[in-house]
């Protein structure tokens, strides 16, 4: 810190300070801060990315928005109590919802803001987090999800997971307190519990701030994702609640007598080296306002002047102390306050507050809002942030920073003898109304804007109206009459309630990290040893080796295995602990017996709460690391490798579970009949009940409807279909209006039709409804001939779009980026397939089990193309892809041989041929053996040798004779 000395000496009018200032600045030696500056330069860089990709994307269709419902949004807060950001975000919804948007309110918490919500038409949704089991939220219904408090890190917990990570997610921070404790972490060394938060600022797509100030203190997070939108209630709020709760007289705390005058100094709450040179300014312009004050037997001055700057760890107060002495002040007329000790207090004590700060800010200064809204008067530069919001002796009194006389005459205008003026009292209650609903227009805007720029939408959702036609009305001044009937006793301490929810996530850290350091002490306890434990593992192996050598000499002789049941244990332990896949519970021996099984595709661990746990249904994990533990889950990657890519799995989506199971399906699928249904299903409250369970069991027993397609979430009722538009309307508008063109296209090339007919099915309106979101149940044979099908009409698709959707992102079936591009049209394929190759629909009430039978056959004469659906034809086309693949060995990027078995007649002939070769090969090798050991060269015999005749025949009289005869 610099302390000014003889610089204020040789100044000897106030037109020679702007001087002097201007040389500091050339000189160099103090910062006066020009260089503070929040720019979200990497955001609005991706946003205008963006919005280029989109005009200049080169996709062959342009896609067309159908608008059948409205953008939603979901609004998340840690509790309901009554706070500014309530305040702020009832304003914000309210003019979003006059322009298109539809809005859900979720709390972890209950309080009186809920009837506020109510009131103006807002559902709101209290979720439990006691039992994770309760948070049953679906967060891809929604279009974007706004979290409005650092105590809502809950809800974090999910939408970092898959399959929420996706979806569009607005966190807003008000408060600095966070900030604070990142930076105590720090310092200590916590940066397991820093990284922990870091994880949760990187997941959010913007992080809001209502100043420039915030960003700056957070800036060693920053990960290109913050942004500023100016204004808040909390200023006025909190001058409202001081003035209602405030009890304590600070003139006699501070020995001021109540005739004193008090002007406050109050600044940026930057702290730069050049502030204290801005404030010796300041000061000095004071100087001639104390000839209008008398003062008491004591030669002190009524005139009190308390600078309000910095914080209490820091020295300032010397420096103000010498900034007044070099003055000459009156001892004890100026004094430093820090602003972390009672800023309110002195605010509302001031009879006048001055701004004494230079610095081009881009936030109006949060400390001259509360100043306004005690009612005070106030007097600063002409600050071009200032200059928006202040209009000179309107609301608030303006001065020159080039020029400080202004300063001095201004105050010599407002003070005549030791009291304020008439006209400054009227000005300050302009001033306390403009401040209370300031910035408002600003914060309405800027989240509608921002908002527009961050979420994506489907084709479905209809744009929302243009921001600037949010009515005027809306934009002048927060909701405060909605929270009229709120009580004053409701107001909480939000300071104290954050600083108690970082230190209990902080003490849930610290037992983590005891348990840790008690691990490492163990470590540490067992180097001592390790000579010992050398020792003994070279002994162990010294004796193993020797027991190896015992055990090869033994005869092998027969061991003992136990009883039966020791047998069976040992097997079933060893069986358990091979690998994961294993089916390792007693649903196995259940499904077993059942005629159906019912699979769930999931993908991550956002979507275990949604999922049954019955022997009904079996999850299927499309991806390995999001798996179920201590489940009979089937890993979908492990069967169909080819869901190991990310691209592949996010473009089939659901597909990918069923090809993964029809796959040399025998291994794995052992029931008479199959069905599928989405963890969505649940999430809609739309998945079978017990009572539909036994109704669906009951009619695939007694083939009631026989080769039947049993499905239960209709077309009709699907949020995304609120007219209730024929099939292919529908299905063009979840897909850009393009569904028809490629499923056209795909048919086309799929059976190699030359002519440029439009190649679709008719999929007529006879007052019967389809079914959507993959929930339905087949037989396993026909189960595996739509497979066939779908095989071939997604490798068709995969070829027109993998091109451009892999490089750019983009496909004509999508207004945006869209990773899942095809899945949408593939998710209503089930229906063209089953109509046209003449299988029954039938409809299960989700919740009474009733069953009614859709497009029935009478009606559907003369409309279906079996001939290019039935079973003949599709294998035949199966066959010859097989055939091709097997004689060609292309080597072009070719989708189809990866999405399951490859098969053709002709494999057996090859198969049959391939036998008989190896077989003569074995044949000629034992014969070319055989002839080799004849033509072999053998040694000649040297002689041979006749064996004596025993002794006893020797006396008698026959003779032997020995010869030996060489033989040639």
């Amino acid at each position: 810190m610099f302390l000014p000395g003889s610089v204020m000496e040789k100044s000897e009018n106030s037109e020679v300070v702007s001087g002097d200032l201007m040389l500091w600045k050339e000189i160099g030696g103090l910062d006066f801060g020009e260089d503070i500056k929040f720019e979200p330069s990497k955001l609005l860089a991706k946003f205008q990315k963006e919005s280029k990709e989109v005009n200049m994307s080169s996709v062959s269709r342009r896609g067309l928005s159908f608008g059948y419902r409205k953008p939603q949004l979901a609004l998340v807060f840690a509790d309901l109590l009554f706070d500014p950001q309530q305040i702020l975000t009832v304003t914000v919804a309210i003019a979003l919802r006059e322009i298109g948007y539809e809005i859900e309110v979720y709390s972890l918490e209950d309080g009186p803001v809920l009837a506020v919500w109510k009131n103006i038409g807002v559902p709101v949704t209290i979720i439990k987090i006691s039992d994770k089991k309760d948070v049953l939220v679906d967060w891809l219904n929604y279009d974007g999800i706004i979290v409005n408090s650092i105590e809502a890190r809950e809800v974090f917990s999910y939408l970092l997971q898959e399959p929420f990570k996706s979806v569009p997610l607005i966190w807003t921070i008000h408060e600095r307190t966070l900030a604070n404790r990142l930076r105590q972490y720090m310092s200590s060394g916590q940066f397991e519990l820093v990284n922990d938060w870091k994880r949760f600022i990187n997941r959010a797509t913007v992080v809001v701030f209502p100043n420039h100030a915030l960003p700056m203190f957070y800036s060693a997070w920053d990960s290109g994702n913050y942004f500023v939108i100016p204004g808040s209630p909390a200023e006025a709020w909190e001058a409202d609640n001081f003035l209602v709760s405030s009890k304590d007289d600070l003139h006699v705390k501070m020995d001021y007598g109540h005739d004193d005058f008090v002007i406050v100094i109050v600044g940026s709450q930057f702290l730069y080296r050049g502030l204290w040179l801005e404030h010796a300014f300041v000061l000095k312009a004071l100087l001639p306002l104390y000839a209008d004050f008398p003062s008491d037997n004591n030669s002190n001055s009524h005139l009190k002047i308390i600078i309000l700057s910095g914080d209490s760890t820091g020295n300032y107060s010397v420096a103000v102390e010498a900034i007044a002495l070099n003055l000459r002040y009156p001892r004890n007329s100026v004094r430093h306050i820090a602003v972390d000790e009672d800023a309110d207090s002195v605010l509302n004590m001031a009879d006048l507050v001055i701004y004494g700060s230079f610095l081009e800010e881009q936030s109006f200064p949060n400390i001259l809002i509360k100043a306004m809204c005690f009612g005070k008067p106030i007097i600063a530069p002409d600050l071009s942030i200032i200059r928006k919001y202040v209009d000179d002796r309107v609301n608030g009194y303006l001065f020159s920073k080039e020029n400080m006389r202004v300063l001095t005459e201004t105050l010599l205008e407002i003070v005549s003898n030791g009291k304020l003026s008439p006209l400054s009292h009227n000005i300050s209650s302009i001033g306390k109304r403009t401040a209370k609903n300031l910035m408002v227009s600003d914060t309405v805007e800027g989240y509608a804007s921002l908002i527009e720029n961050v979420l994506k939408l489907p084709s479905e959702v209809a744009p929302s109206k243009a921001v600037t036609e949010i009515p005027s009305n809306l934009k002048e001044e927060w909701q405060w009459k909605l929270f009229e009937s709120i009580s004053d006793s409701t107001h909480p301490n939000r300071t104290l309630r954050t600083h108690k929810f970082l230190e209990k996530i902080e003490k849930q850290w610290n037992g983590t990290q005891t348990e840790s350091s008690g691990a490492a002490v163990t470590s540490t306890n067992e180097t001592f040893v390790y000579s010992i434990w050398e020792e003994q593992k070279n002994i162990n192996m010294v004796n193993r080796r020797k027991r190896r050598e015992e055990e090869e000499l033994k005869d092998r002789t027969d061991q003992s295995r136990g009883t039966w049941e020791d047998v069976y244990r040992n097997a079933k332990r060893v069986d358990r602990s091979k690998n994961d896949l294993h089916e390792r519970d007693d649903r196995e021996l259940e499904r077993t017996g059942q005629p159906l099984c019912i699979y769930e595709p999931y993908l991550g661990e956002g979507t275990w709460p949604f999922l049954h746990n019955t022997s009904l249904y079996r999850g299927l994990g499309l991806s390995t690391k999001g798996r179920r533990p201590r489940t009979d889950d089937i890993d979908a990657p492990s069967r169909l490798p080819l869901l190991s890519n990310p691209y592949y799995r996010h473009a089939l989506g659901e597909y990918g579970a069923f090809f993964a199971i029809a796959n040399r399906v025998d291994r794995i699928h052992k029931n008479a009949w199959i069905g599928f249904q989405l963890w969505r299903a649940t999430a809609r409250k739309e998945s079978l009940s017990k009572t539909a369970e036994t109704a669906l069991l009951d009619a695939i027993q007694a083939r009631r409807h026989g080769d039947a397609l049993y499905f239960w979430i209709r077309m009709d009722t699907d949020p995304r279909n609120p007219l209730q538009q024929d099939f292919w309307t529908f299905c063009d508008a979840i897909n850009a209006g393009n569904c028809k063109f490629a499923f056209s296209e795909a048919l086309k090339k799929m059976y190699g039709i030359k002519h440029d007919l439009m190649s679709l099915p008719p999929m007529p309106m006879d007052g019967d409804t389809w079914s959507v979101m993959h929930s339905w149940v087949l037989p396993t044979k026909s189960f595996l001939e739509f497979v066939m099908f779908s095989r071939m009409f997604v490798d068709v698709l995969d070829a027109e779009f993998y091109d451009e959707h892999h490089q750019s992102g983009y496909c004509y079936l999508s207004l945006s980026k869209d990773k899942h591009c095809y899945s949408r049209v593939l998710e209503l394929l089930v229906n063209v397939w089953a109509y046209h190759s003449a299988r029954r629909m039938v409809h299960v009430n989700p919740e009474t089990g009733l069953m009614q039978e859709q497009h029935i056959f009478k009606n559907r004469r003369g409309q279906m193309w079996v001939r290019w659906f039935s079973s003949t034809t599709l294998k035949a086309m199966d066959e010859d892809l097989a055939e091709e693949l097997d004689s060609d060995h292309t080597k072009r990027r070719w989708l189809w041989p990866s999405t399951g078995e490859v098969f053709w007649q002709g494999m057996f002939a090859k198969e049959r041929s391939q036998r008989n070769r190896e077989k003569e090969k074995r044949k000629k090798q034992s014969k070319d053996k055989i002839s080799r050991i004849k033509s072999r060269h053998h040694q000649k015999t040297i002689g041979r040798y006749v064996k004596p005749l025993p002794e006893d025949v020797e006396g008698s009289n026959t003779t032997v004779v020995v010869e030996a005869r060489v033989l040639r």
